[in-house]
């Protein structure tokens, strides 16, 4: 994406078409359009003579720039679960792992950024999927190493709201919902997470329509990315206005929910309740 935002920048300050970069590397004004937009991979040739049509000539922007392209095309860590990693998803979890803020609801779940194993487990028990044993533990092995990101050293901040209906449905049974509030509850000493509970008590609500999340990047040439999960598929959004929805919808609930400091209370009374 960081890629495809400069080349159209570099093309857009030229005066240049779309069209017109298309016919310097033997493509098509589409081709340039999924560049930009970060859909496909790049080749050196391609980088080398777009740069010389948007007049980047100095020797040393230029490496500097196809070392950034090569750095585009390496696969992610998540290249060897491919087996069981869905298509859509795969640009989420990249997307996942280059975000400095993750902003995100969750009205029937955990997210599955703070999940216990078991809880993953029981998820995907109950998803009734298809999958064969080995498989199943691939899946679950995948969600745990996607984990690693909120205790790296560098880790993005991740505010969370979720509706008290995820925290009360009891997924896998008591043990592991237990196990799983615990979970959040050593969460909250994270400096890098907030966790926010949307109470029943809220009434109807802007996020009711499901579960989203707003990812931001370090470079301001990235917009804002709105993930919305589905059940065979995923779409993202960076329009600025559809981004402005969502991140208004996320400020209303935020208002709603209750302070992050009372998040630890209400975890450890939905705790003896169990």
């Amino acid at each position: 994406m960081l890629v495809g935002a400069q080349l159209r920048r570099f093309r857009t300050d030229m005066g240049i078409s779309r069209e017109q970069a298309g016919e310097a590397i033997r493509a098509s004004e589409w081709k340039i359009h999924r560049l930009e937009n970060g859909q496909v991979g790049y080749k050196e040739r391609d980088v080398t003579d777009l740069l010389t049509l948007y007049g980047v000539t100095d020797p040393g922007e230029v490496e500097a720039f196809v070392a950034l392209a090569r750095e585009a095309n390496t696969p992610g860590w998540w290249h060897r679960y491919t087996d069981v990693l869905p298509h859509w998803f795969r640009t989420y979890v990249d997307l996942e792992s280059a975000a400095t803020l993750i902003r995100t609801y969750e009205g029937q779940l955990i997210p599955g950024l703070l999940q216990t194993e078991q809880y993953t487990r029981a998820v995907m028990r109950g998803a009734q999927l298809d999958d064969s044993p080995e498989e199943l533990e691939r899946r679950i092995a995948l969600r745990l190493t996607r984990q690693r990101l909120l205790t790296r050293p560098d880790p993005p901040r991740f505010w969370a709201v979720v509706d008290e209906a995820a925290l009360r449905r009891p997924v896998g049974g008591r043990e592991v919902m237990r196990a799983q509030l615990e979970r959040l509850a050593q969460a909250l000493e994270l400096p890098s997470v907030t966790l926010q509970v949307l109470p029943f008590s809220a009434g109807a609500h802007p996020a009711m329509v499901g579960a989203f999340s707003i990812l931001r990047f370090p470079d301001a040439e990235l917009p804002d990315v709105v993930y919305l999960e589905h059940l065979l598929n995923a779409h993202y959004l960076n329009k600025p206005e559809d981004v402005d929805q969502f991140a208004h919808v996320m400020a209303t609930i935020i208002v709603r929910s209750g302070a992050p400091d009372h998040t630890a209370e209400v975890l450890s009374e939905i705790m003896k309740e169990l």
